[in-house]
């Protein structure tokens, strides 16, 4: 038993209206069951319950045990003063406000239908092997249901990642060219150099950068000598050391700091990957485009957003992916499936967050621009298209992502518009 189950069943009423007498013997009638309160507080806020004929307007506490009331000291705290019912599963102790004025207590399991508890233990019966609690049933939800709940995922999921540029804009004194830099440079990373290019971001500031932007060959110099790409074994290459005689120059020139700087790594990574090629790219974007934040934040088109996009490595990457060591020619470009993931996970946040700071709503126009994205490939994408649930494209496979990590993997089966339907 979970204390999110009694807060379904009140919310959903999924309980007995008559007949109801507190644990002290006062007879219940439920006027109002409140406003279900996600934050600090109780319960329910607002609610409103006849007792002995006394009409109480008030706020609902639920517990496991009523015993809980103390465990979690709300005796010592004024905002549980004006809590008019304390509804439990099991009423263990009776409960006092810090008036020591006695709170009427509902015992729940007396008035919940056998079907609804049966429906609830099948939802979280444990079993190793599933991929997620309703995989035998998720198919056969409404998809009209599902489809909004997926777009509602969607936005929270672009929340979350709100909170992440929002941090990077405080430590930047509200410069939103060097939280886009610091964006780009996470993206451009991906998953096993991700931590080492915002490392980047976070020591190099961009009113350097932006110093060297008619500069390609600086702009390189710059990241691959604070990523320590220009130390250690020396390198027979004259581009090599012609790069590396830049950047001790540019380091004394603006006192750089390279030492919080986190070293990219090559392992695991397809060579088009290597922080090399990766970095070039970024460069290249930046020599390319003179505001380029202007131009991010006014896109209004996937098309647009690609067009932006279409840069290559500089001409020295052409036939090597690592300095010194020559290889098949061939231009690095960036490809329109990179592209997709720097919309996806820099782009379409940064646009979110600046249209907030603004005042304004973009809403629909990221939510057109994302559903244009084709769907992602990836595990958890593969099973829940495995357990019947088909997505057309990059907001639902983004959805998905939401709702597993955030709702599945938690065992949030009641707070998820899925597992809600499946009880109701």
């Amino acid at each position: 038993m979970r204390e999110d189950l009694l807060h379904f069943i009140w919310k959903y009423k999924k309980i007995q209206l008559t007949d109801l007498v507190t644990t002290q013997g006062e007879h219940l009638s439920l006027l109002d069951f409140g406003t279900h309160n996600l934050l600090a507080g109780p319960d329910f806020f607002n609610a409103k319950i006849n007792i002995d004929n006394q009409v109480w307007a008030g706020n609902v506490e639920m517990h496991l045990k009523s015993s809980d009331w103390y465990a979690h000291h709300h005796e010592e705290d004024e905002n549980y003063n004006n809590v008019i019912l304390h509804v439990v599963w099991e009423d263990d102790a009776e409960v006092f406000r810090n008036d020591n004025s006695s709170i009427p207590t509902l015992e729940l399991r007396k008035y919940i239908p056998m079907q609804l508890l049966q429906s609830y233990q099948k939802l979280f019966d444990k079993n190793e092997t599933r991929f997620i609690n309703c995989e035998k049933d998720i198919k056969d939800i409404d998809d009209f249901l599902v489809k909004n709940w997926l777009e509602r995922l969607y936005f929270e999921r672009l929340e979350t990642k709100a909170e992440f540029v929002f941090e990077l804009l405080k430590k930047s004194n509200n410069d939103w060219e060097q939280v886009l830099f610091t964006l780009l440079l996470k993206t451009f990373g991906l998953k096993i150099n991700g931590a080492a290019f915002l490392s980047l971001g976070s020591a190099l500031e961009f009113s350097v950068f932006r110093k060297q932007q008619e500069n390609l060959f600086q702009m390189e110099s710059l990241f691959f000598g604070m990523t320590h790409l220009l130390e250690g074994e020396e390198v027979l290459d004259e581009h090599y050391i012609q790069l590396k005689k830049e950047y001790a120059y540019q380091k004394k020139k603006y006192d750089l700091k390279d030492e919080s700087v986190l070293r990219p790594q090559f392992f695991k990574l397809r060579p088009p990957n290597f922080p090399t090629i990766r970095l070039s790219q970024l460069a290249n974007l930046y020599a390319t485009h003179s505001s380029l934040f202007q131009k991010v934040v006014s896109a209004k088109s996937l098309e647009e957003m690609h067009t932006l996009f279409e840069v290559s490595a500089s001409e020295y990457w052409n036939n090597h992916y690592t300095f010194g060591k020559e290889s098949k020619k061939s231009t690095k470009k960036l490809t329109s499936k990179f592209i997709d993931l720097l919309i996806m996970n820099a782009i379409l946040p940064l646009q979110f967050c600046y249209a907030k700071y603004q005042g304004r709503d973009v809403n629909e126009s990221i939510m057109n621009i994302i559903s244009e994205i084709k769907k992602e490939e990836n595990t958890v994408v593969r099973n829940f298209n495995t357990h019947g649930l088909v997505i057309a494209n990059a907001q639902e496979s983004q959805a998905l992502l939401q709702l597993y990590n955030e709702y599945c993997t938690q065992n949030k089966c009641l707070q998820c518009a899925v597992g809600t339907s499946l009880l109701r």
